[in-house]
């Protein structure tokens, strides 16, 4: 499902015009990142749990010549999904 596709089930769903289900949705995403930027957790009941986790510096291979590289640490995004969605998605055939 893209954005787009989520957008157009909110307008139809709830009876509100494409351009307003389109900001409903940005802003709900915008909100996401802004609480990932700002090292906060975000998590919904039977969804999952969005969380930053630092990865640590390490050395890798470039693949197309085959030598050593440092690869600099960072922050990612990392989603833990609810036990509520997992068994969801298990139980559907």
């Amino acid at each position: 499902m893209t954005k787009k596709e989520l957008s157009e089930k909110l307008a139809s769903s709830f009876d509100v015009q494409k351009a307003e289900a389109d900001k409903m949705v940005s802003f709900i995403f915008e909100e996401l990142t802004g609480a990932l930027v700002s090292g906060d957790e975000v998590s919904i009941a039977g969804f999952g749990k969005f969380s930053v986790a630092d990865r640590a510096a390490r050395e890798g291979i470039n693949p197309s010549s085959g030598q050593k590289i440092q690869i600099a640490a960072t922050k990612v995004a990392k989603f833990k999904v609810a036990k509520q969605l997992k068994e969801a998605v298990a139980n559907s055939k």
